[in-house]
């Protein structure tokens, strides 16, 4: 008789990997670790999950990558929505916030393999100790970092201990991110869109060339990426006459972020 699987959840950001790794090193029953490839991951995180890749296979455990039946660029800017009605137009644009159709469409694809799974399964979910509003128990679901106490950032030291980073241009994604989910989401925070505007120009271009080609403003309180660099180089030109004030040698604003002195 066939064993039923073992399946984690395996997004490429820090609690989900500290999840696989901690499994891995207590020795217990792994045996399918699904990644969803929506396509637009940092970098970081799809070198981390080819660098997994070998030490799942080792372990006797299948890295299973789910790819979107239609690409995310398509969704985002192409695809016709309420096609036939009055409020018909092309592309749900940004994904984030009430509007989040790109994680739907993972649920329910990574819903659609745990399906296909005949012998049963058990479903690790990375869910840290710490957001206690995301636990849902659910029949199959079962949250080892909530059982072993771990918070975000005792999964975030963990994998760093481990010689894990997620480094992008010489930036650690962590150290300016509090999240790093897809490049392009709209849930992304102020602090988190100044940092990249400042530390990840070639993923800040990105957004530019989104937004030129999307009526909707990305957040919810009506600015644009346009409008937001805007505002970022605004507050550099104030932040850079406050910081030299009464200085002998001038910092440049590059300088002043580099400093560690703002984040």
């Amino acid at each position: 008789m066939k064993q039923k699987d073992y399946v984690a959840n395996l997004s490429g950001g820090k609690d989900s990997l500290a999840l696989c790794l901690r499994l891995m090193e207590l020795g217990m029953p792994l045996t399918k670790a699904i990644f969803y490839d929506t396509g637009m991951e940092f970098q970081a995180v799809y070198r981390n999950i080819e660098k997994i890749r070998p030490i799942l296979f080792a372990y006797g455990c299948e890295l299973v990558v789910i790819k979107p039946e239609r690409d995310f660029l398509v969704e985002m800017l192409l695809r016709p929505v309420c096609e036939g009605t009055c409020g018909e137009h092309y592309g749900y644009e940004w994904c984030g916030g009430c509007t989040r159709w790109r994680t739907s469409g993972k649920v329910e694809a990574i819903n659609k393999y745990l399906s296909t799974l005949k012998n049963g399964y058990v479903q690790y979910v990375g869910i840290a100790a710490d957001e206690p509003d995301r636990i849902r128990m659910e029949r199959n679901k079962v949250y080892p970092l909530v059982d072993w106490g771990w918070t975000e950032k005792d999964c975030l030291e963990y994998c760093y201990s481990k010689g894990w980073n997620w480094e992008e241009n010489g930036i650690e994604l962590y150290s300016i991110l509090d999240r790093v989910s897809c490049w392009c989401c709209s849930n992304k925070n102020l602090k988190e869109l100044r940092n990249m505007y400042h530390f990840l120009p070639y993923y800040w271009g990105l957004l530019k060339g989104l937004q030129s080609r999307i009526d909707r403003p990305f957040r919810s309180d009506g600015a644009t990426i346009f409008d937001l660099e805007k505002r970022f180089q605004r507050e550099d030109r104030d932040l850079e006459i406050m910081f030299n004030m009464g200085r002998s040698q001038k910092m440049s604003i590059q300088e002043i972020y580099q400093s560690g002195y703002v984040r």
